[in-house]
């Protein structure tokens, strides 16, 4: 007897079943593939920015701000270009509040970097590889600051899918010429009719990557003093030993100012003070000798000499101390020297007061920053005096509250430096944590009547 088979063919119905299931199954995974997450289109966004290059001294503002105004556009804001200095403009974004008269937020972000040296980076400073492995975003500005800039818009973004409204404006700028100094940006703003016009009652500006776990946040900032130290003496032979010869003159001040460095170096160093509490000194540069074709004439001890100093001093520096110590040790007339300041900006506000912004229970600001960090699942550390200068000095200095923040932790320390980067996931953590601080800005209630609500009255 033959054997008989056994094998039942499906029913047509559940083979038409089956394929169909097969081919959504095949099309979802095909629309996946098509269709990049939410995640992985601001990253793209971000790297796009990145790619355009403003690197001083020849910044392409022109490709910044249009690039930018098309990210406005896109996420629904009100954009204006301001243009205070020929070719330098400044960006200008509001998302109008329910309640204008309320005073303003603003989120302020500078759009130029420092130049590179793309023969000592792993991947070109204006290509934003973004190293799969790793998941680190290399570019020059990936960290200072084109990161917060975007993260700003990036928040907006997501804030007005989720139909959030502010009762306040919020002014988000992006400026020009932070990185040499800010004159023909951020200074001449805050002097402006239009900034005055804002009522702006909060800044946010950038802060720095912290290496920890912990959001660094800065409440004030050192000012600089740059200055060149000139000696004069009278040229001699190479071989000749005397007194008050130009460089001999300038090494005995620069042997001073050395000492008063190392001091305050001493003092971050033991952990008695941070960075930011100290008087930083550094030599810029040194000056001396007459050039030949090949070098120096190396017989002729030159007539003149001279180095520049940068100098960072903090709010709670005593600054007529200091200034006698320049006069006194550093440059005095009595060995032929002579200081001369580049820039001198003052440690107190117009008002004569410390340009400091409060960081405790005194400040509402401060208080709910802190909240809405922490309800985005991030922590402050305690709060510092920013080691360097931003744009913050400007606004702190016409009397306004501002922060320094930029929430990069478990980050390195790399603006300035070779092989700038940013985590794709702590640049992604970072638009969650600025969607919690501008809501919580946004709809704050200061306890002073806003003339909308005695309009309802």
């Amino acid at each position: 007897m033959g054997t008989k088979n056994l094998t039942r063919k499906p029913p047509a119905s559940m083979a038409t079943a089956s394929t169909t299931l097969l081919l959504s199954l095949a099309l979802l995974a095909s629309a996946a593939v098509a269709s990049p997450s939410p995640d992985a289109d601001s990253i793209s966004r971000f790297q796009e920015y990145l790619r355009i290059d403003t690197a001083q001294p020849a910044p392409d503002y022109a490709a910044a701000v249009a690039f930018l105004r098309d990210q406005a556009s896109e996420a629904g804001l009100e954009a204006r270009t301001l243009e205070l200095a020929a070719g330098k403009p400044l960006l200008l974004l509001r998302w109008p509040g329910r309640r204008p008269s309320l005073p303003s937020i603003l989120l302020n972000s500078h759009t130029d970097v420092v130049p590179s040296e793309p023969q000592k980076w792993d991947h070109p400073p204006f290509s934003a590889a973004l190293d799969e492995a790793s998941g680190r975003i290399y570019a020059r500005g990936s960290q200072d600051m084109k990161c917060v800039g975007m993260q700003y818009l990036e928040a907006i973004r997501c804030l007005r899918s989720a139909g959030f409204v502010p009762d306040r404006n919020i002014y988000i700028t992006f400026v020009p010429d932070e990185e040499i100094g800010g004159h023909e940006g951020v200074e001449l703003f805050v002097s402006s009719k239009e900034f005055k016009e804002m009522n702006v009652g909060l800044v946010l500006d950038e802060g720095l990557a912290s290496p920890g776990e912990e959001y660094r946040v800065f409440y004030a900032e050192r000012s600089p003093w740059w200055l060149t130290i000139k000696a004069k003496g009278a040229p001699g032979h190479g071989a000749k030993l005397y007194d008050g010869s130009a460089m001999e003159n300038l090494i005995k001040s620069m042997e001073a100012i050395r000492r008063f460095r190392t001091s305050q170096f001493n003092l971050v160093k033991s952990g008695e003070k941070a960075e930011g509490d100290v008087v930083s000194v550094n030599f810029a540069y040194l000056k001396a000798g007459t050039p030949t074709p090949t070098g120096f004439v190396m017989n002729l001890q030159p007539s003149e000499a001279e180095v520049g100093l940068d100098i960072r001093i903090p709010p709670s520096a005593h600054v007529e101390a200091l200034e006698r110590r320049l006069v006194e040790e550093w440059a005095p007339s009595s060995r032929n020297l002579t200081c001369e300041f580049k820039q001198k900006m003052s440690v107190l506000d117009n008002f004569g007061k410390p340009a400091m912004t409060p960081a405790d229970s005194t400040n509402p600001w401060w208080l709910l920053l802190e909240e809405a960090v922490k309800s985005a699942g991030g922590k402050l550390g305690k709060p510092e005096i920013f080691p360097a200068s931003t744009d913050a000095r400007y606004f702190r200095q016409i009397g306004l509250p501002a922060f320094g923040f930029s929430p990069m932790a478990n980050t390195p320390i790399l603006l300035h430096d070779h092989n700038e980067f940013l985590h794709k996931d702590e640049y992604l953590k970072g638009i969650g944590i600025y969607e919690s601080i501008i809501r919580a800005l946004a709809t704050h209630k200061d306890g002073a009547k806003d003339d909308e609500s005695r309009a309802e009255l």
